[in-house]
């Protein structure tokens, strides 16, 4: 699909053409999305960090696998995702930029209130006031960018801002494997979180709030208010937008489970600490997703000057390519072999970032954005996030179970075991930790498998995806392609 440079002008006297105009000056326009990919970054570092301090906490609280899956995943995922919709359609009507600042405040300060829990069920409620906080986050970032740039530029733009994912990843890691160095996991918390406060409020003081639909091109409807059951109405008739969801919660189902499940990996099965894990291993793994969510954005953008559908084929077989690399890094025994894998795997595995939020805005009206999105988030996180890492860690402790029923050690010690116990001989300890590191391992195995299924749904959603662009059905440049 192509768009005729015609040049016309908006009532403001601006001259544009018919692919639309960004909005603001070039200097502005990357000093908002800098800023928007900021939040979003902190938006992951607090709630990826409880993973790298996952083995401290586990072995504090003793804790089961499944228990430290409600603490990173359906603890902190229940109200982000419940919240989410009706924060979204906020957004439709009220200032974005309010909504995102005063959240990334409020998330900051339920971050420091983690490190000052006393047990599994006060740091559960502060995981639950993170994930009100971050609700209100990525749909009215993005129903942002797309006001700010123009339709061609925004992949780029989203892959840029999806790179707050990642970039929030390492992030989380380095901070928090320096501080294992010296302090605790609460500490951690507080000083992993503090600075946030301080984002959230030069954000409220300088970025601009901009006009709804700017950039857009001309012709496409400027629908002033919707109600939520007609946002409802359109999302639901758009059927490539609920295969890309498909695809998008498979990838998140695994994705998440494996980030509380890796560093547990290299901890029990390759016998490093918690810090040297974080800056050694996951710090290099996160900085190489970063990268791709970055080149996912922007070979989606060169891929779309000669086919339409890159949105759903470039994702689609970089899932399916990773799939076995990160089979592989599980199952090697050499660390160095497992990095290289892990890296790679890694890079491909979030060339989807971009490409979902691209796709969930594409196929729907410029007024139904943010709740698309936030529909979109709603799945993904509530069953990929939410179930995901419980669900995974099921698997573990089912497997450990197995593992220690048929060794020598039955009934010495369980699925909880902490290597950290006093009260364990060295030789149970040594047992524990074997029993850990086998259940981990063949947890994070089968999460691998379901990228290859994500992949899957995501080329399905190229079938529809032309049919369903709301360009094509309500602008004039539809006629002009």
């Amino acid at each position: 699909m192509s768009y005729k440079t015609v040049d016309t002008a908006r009532p403001d006297g601006e001259v544009m053409n018919l692919e639309g105009s960004s909005y603001g000056s070039f200097s502005y326009r990357t000093y908002v999305l800098g800023s928007l990919t900021l939040v979003y970054t902190f938006n992951f570092i607090d709630r990826i960090l409880i993973s790298v301090v996952g083995v401290p906490i586990i072995n504090e609280f003793q804790l089961s696998q499944f228990e430290f899956g409600l603490l990173s995943g359906i603890g902190f995922a229940l109200f982000y995702t419940i919240l989410g919709i009706p924060i979204a359609n906020l957004s439709e009507k009220v200032s974005r930029k309010l909504i995102i600042g005063v959240c990334v405040i409020l998330w900051s300060l339920a971050t420091v209130l983690c490190g000052f829990t006393v047990g599994f069920v006060t740091l559960l409620l502060a995981r639950m006031l993170v994930g009100i906080g971050e609700a209100g986050c990525t749909p009215p970032a993005n129903s942002m960018i797309s006001d700010y740039y123009a339709p061609s530029a925004r992949p780029t733009a989203l892959g840029i801002y999806a790179m707050g994912v990642t970039a929030g990843g390492v992030l989380a890691q380095v901070f928090g494997g320096f501080i294992l160095e010296v302090f605790t996991w609460r500490e951690a918390f507080i000083f992993v979180g503090a600075p946030g406060i301080l984002v959230g409020i030069i954000f409220l003081l300088t970025v601009k709030e901009p006009p709804r639909g700017y950039s857009d091109p001309p012709g496409t409807p400027k629908v002033e208010r919707v109600s939520f059951p007609d946002a409802l109405k359109e999302i639901f008739s758009k059927r490539t937008f609920w295969v890309m969801t498909a695809g998008a919660t498979l990838a998140a189902f695994a994705g998440y489970a494996l980030v509380g499940l890796q560093p547990q990996h290299v901890v029990f099965s390759h016998g490093f600490t918690p810090s040297q894990t974080a800056l050694m291993f996951m710090a290099p793994v996160g900085l190489a997703g970063t990268l791709g969510a970055f080149l996912g954005g922007y070979l989606t953008q060169q891929a779309s000057r000669k086919s339409a559908t890159a949105a759903t084929w470039v994702p689609g077989l970089a899932f399916l390519v990773c799939a076995p690399l990160y089979a592989a890094a599980f199952l090697v025994g050499d660390s160095t072999v497992m990095l290289i894998l892990l890296m790679v795997a890694s890079v491909l595995q979030y060339f989807y970032l971009g490409a979902q939020y691209n796709i969930a805005q594409a196929v729907v009206s410029l007024r139904v954005r943010a709740t698309s999105i936030a529909i979109l988030l709603f799945v993904v996180n509530l069953i990929g996030y939410g179930i995901g890492p419980p669900a995974l860690g099921l698997v573990a402790d089912a497997v450990t179970t197995n593992w220690i029923a048929a060794s020598p050690v039955a009934g010495q010690i369980s699925a909880t075991c902490s290597v950290t116990d006093a009260s364990l001989s060295p030789a149970l300890i040594e047992a524990c930790r074997d029993a850990r590191a086998y259940g981990v391992q063949w947890a994070s195995v089968a999460a691998t498998c379901l990228f290859a299924v994500a992949g899957l749904f995501f080329l399905l959603a190229g079938r529809t995806f032309i049919r369903d662009l709301f360009i094509n059905q309500k602008t004039p440049a539809a006629a002009a392609a």
